[in-house]
């Protein structure tokens, strides 16, 4: 039994978290899948940021919040927020996230990509395979670069993400040069 359960300040705190995510989906459910208007986008943005604002705060005074706390969807509702932040918010909410499932009180999973998120952010290929670009009306995209492509299925494995085709794994990006070489210098 999770906290959120018996304690009302925790049942509207995963009640929220779960609203929240809720209408980052249904935005990003409204996007054009081949060619996005600018509208979309922007309905998207509003939503991201009323999400940070109430986030962030949250995070900084309480720490992430877990399964015990908000039960596991609303942990998985916070990855989801935390997911579609700006940058510097997922780099620094990564060591929180990080050390929740250390303890047990958030998914690997939510982790993985987080992680994989915020290494792109940086710059840093990805360990577990979990982002790709989309360019044009390319339907799947391209994975950004790999850490060790021949071993990213273990660690999908490990965590319990399936595997990759191999022919997925052999058309990802080589490197963040060669993405900003298809993107004309403006991926970022």
């Amino acid at each position: 039994m999770n906290r959120a359960s018996v304690d009302p300040e925790l049942a509207a705190l995963r009640g929220e978290l779960v609203e929240r995510a809720a209408a980052d989906q249904r935005a990003r459910a409204e996007l054009d899948p081949v060619a996005p208007a600018p509208e979309q986008w922007a309905a998207v943005h509003r939503v991201d940021e009323d999400n940070v604002r109430w986030f962030a705060p949250i995070v900084a005074v309480h720490g992430w919040p877990g399964r015990r706390a908000v039960g596991a969807d609303g942990a998985h509702a916070a990855w989801v927020l935390a997911q579609h932040a700006p940058a510097p918010y997922r780099a620094c909410w990564l060591p929180k996230l990080r050390a929740a499932v250390k303890n047990r009180d958030a998914a690997a999973r939510d982790l993985a990509f987080l992680s994989d998120r915020v290494a792109t952010d940086q710059g840093r290929p990805q360990r577990y395979g979990t982002q790709r670009l989309r360019l044009g009306a390319e339907a799947a995209g391209r994975l950004y670069p790999l850490h060790r492509p021949a071993e990213v299925n273990l660690a999908r494995a490990d965590i319990g993400l399936d595997p990759l085709p191999d022919s997925a794994i052999e058309a990802a990006y080589s490197s963040f040069d060669e993405i900003a070489a298809a993107t004309s210098g403006g991926f970022r």
